[in-house]
């Protein structure tokens, strides 16, 4: 378990983390994405439902 840790410790140093800007770019990015994607599908299954109403009205 030790010689486990140890591993992760030595491999960690060799990981080359982003800088500031770079990861406020990326994070800028995911969230954009993010929300693009959930108004899409949102407009998606809103014209779904629309489309079941006035196809089968209740």
């Amino acid at each position: 378990m030790f010689k486990f840790f140890k591993n992760v410790t030595r491999e960690m140093q060799k990981v080359s983390w982003p800088k500031r800007r770079e990861l406020v770019r990326y994070t800028i990015t995911v969230l954009t994405t993010v929300a693009f994607v959930a108004v899409f599908f949102a407009v998606v299954d809103l014209g779904i439902s629309w489309g079941l109403e006035f196809f089968f009205p209740e």
